[in-house]
């Protein structure tokens, strides 16, 4: 088994251990983080329907704009804001934080504080 291989089944081992214990609810939904190598997704998500309230991630129109030439942090750091906007928008104040299995540290962690700092309550 290569070591790619391995990263990928630690990774989605804690994120089931992650997802044993966080539910997404209609008065608190899950804002979930998904992290890829080159762009990073963020979904408010209502487990009871099981429907995906809000998102953002790098590859939107809206969000594509305000990137340019930013590292990727900066660029975790706008997703948060405009996911947060988007949800308060739909009338969302508290959320629970699925990491996705991955650290809280980086991109995650700045896509997260973003988030707070634009009123998000997790």
């Amino acid at each position: 088994m290569d070591k790619a291989k391995k990263k990928r089944e630690a990774r989605l081992r804690r994120h089931m251990r992650v997802r044993k214990k966080v539910k997404g609810t209609p008065e608190r939904p899950r804002l979930v983080v998904y992290r890829s190598l080159e762009h990073i997704y963020a979904q408010v998500i209502d487990d009871t329907i099981g429907h995906t309230l809000t998102s953002a991630s790098t590859i939107d129109r809206e969000v594509r704009k305000l990137l340019g030439g930013k590292k990727k942090t900066e660029e975790a750091q706008i997703v948060g804001r405009v996911v947060a906007e988007r949800a308060k928008k739909a009338g969302i104040q508290r959320v629970v934080f699925d990491r996705g299995g991955n650290k809280y540290h980086g991109r995650v962690k700045a896509l997260a504080d973003a988030a707070r700092e634009a009123g998000l309550e997790f």
